[in-house]
C-alpha cells in the first residue's frame, strides 16, 4: 500500500467517491457494508497469511468491505453498475458464518448527493445477481430506476439467476457477448468464477478530451477481488466462489491485464481504496489507491 495511505482506509467503507478523466466521471456510490471474516471468506489460508491480513481487520477482526455501485457519467447520460443491498440490514447471526453484518440503504440518497438521482440512470449493468448487487432493483420490483431502459449482464447469469430480477424487467434486459458494449464507451467482459455468469466492465475514458496522467481505461472488476489483500494472493479461495480453480484462474488474468500501463481499477468491496492501480511487486502484485 502507498506509504501516504491512513491505515484507517484500510477498515471502513468507503464513502462517495469521484475520478474525472476527460468527459467521464466515475463515482463510487456506496449503499452500506459487509463485514468478511478471515477465517470463513478464504479458505485453506495457514496463520501466516492469517497474521499477514492483521492491517485490514476490524476492532472485531472481520474485514470491512464496502458494497453500493459505480455509477458512469458520459455525455449526458447516466450508467450505474450493480445497485448495491438494498434497504435492509442483517446482523451477523443472520447471515452466514464466513460473514459479519451485511448493511445497504444508503444508495438512493448517495445517487441524489452525486447529482444522479435513481430516476435519471438510463442503464442499469450487473457484474452478478448476488444479493449485495441487486438489492435496489428488486426493491420495490425496479421502480426506483423507473428511467432505466435497459439491465445489463452477462448471458449466463441471466440464464442462471435472472429469475432474481423483477420479473416486469424481463422486457429491458440485454445480454452483450463478451468484448461488446454495454453502454457508449463501456464494454462486457466476462470474467467466470465468483458466478459462472460473472462479468466486469471496461470503461475507455481515453478520448480526444482526455490525457490525466496516461489514463486509458478504467477496469471495473466486481466480484473478482474482495481485499485488496488479495492482488499479492490471487491462489486464495473465497468460500464464496462458485468455481474455485476457475475464480482463481480468472483473477491472475485479470491482474495482469489490470497490471498494463494507462490502467485505473475500481473495486466496489474493497475498504476505502476502492479506485486503485494495479502494479507489479516481485512475484506479484501490489494495490496502489487512486483518490
Amino acid at each position: 500500500m502507498s506509504a501516504v495511505l491512513p491505515l484507517e482506509r484500510l477498515t471502513r467503507p468507503s464513502p462517495l467517491r469521484s475520478l474525472t478523466f476527460g468527459d467521464w466521471r466515475l463515482t463510487h456510490v456506496p449503499d452500506g457494508l459487509v463485514q468478511l471474516r478471515p477465517e470463513g471468506w478464504f479458505t485453506g489460508l495457514g496463520p501466516d497469511d492469517l497474521a499477514g491480513l492483521a492491517p485490514y481487520r476490524g476492532p472485531d477482526g472481520a474485514l470491512v468491505a464496502s458494497v453500493g455501485g459505480l455509477l458512469v457519467e458520459h455525455q449526458g447520460r447516466a450508467l450505474l453498475i450493480d445497485a448495491g443491498f438494498g434497504p435492509r440490514r442483517l446482523a451477523a447471526a443472520q447471515t452466514h458464518p464466513a460473514l459479519g453484518v451485511l448493511a445497504g440503504g444508503e444508495l438512493m440518497n448517495q445517487l441524489r448527493t452525486a447529482g444522479v438521482p435513481a430516476e435519471a440512470v438510463d442503464t442499469v449493468a450487473f457484474t452478478h445477481l448476488h444479493d449485495d448487487h441487486v438489492g435496489w432493483v428488486q426493491a420495490a420490483d425496479g421502480a426506483h430506476f423507473a428511467g432505466a431502459t435497459s439491465f445489463v449482464m452477462s448471458t449466463a447469469e441471466w440464464r442462471e439467476r435472472g429469475s432474481l430480477l423483477p420479473a416486469g424487467l424481463a422486457g429491458l434486459v440485454r445480454t452483450p457477448a463478451d468484448g461488446a458494449e454495454a453502454f457508449p464507451g463501456v464494454t462486457l467482459r466476462e470474467w467466470p468464477g465468483h458466478t459462472s455468469g460473472h462479468a466486469g466492465y471496461v470503461v475507455e475514458v481515453a478520448d480526444g478530451h482526455s490525457g490525466d496522467e496516461g489514463v486509458r481505461r478504467v477496469l471495473v472488476l466486481g466480484d473478482v477481488l474482495h481485499s485488496p489483500a488479495q492482488t499479492a494472493h490471487p491462489e486464495w479461495r473465497v468460500f464464496f466462489d462458485g468455481g474455485g480453480e476457475e475464480a482463481v484462474r480468472t483473477r491472475r488474468a485479470v491482474l495482469e491485464e489490470a497490471a498494463r500501463p494507462g490502467t485505473v481499477c475500481y473495486a466496489g468491496h474493497f475498504a476505502d481504496v476502492v479506485f486503485g492501480r494495479v502494479e507489479a511487486a516481485g512475484d506479484g502484485y501490489v494495490w496502489q489507491p487512486v483518490e
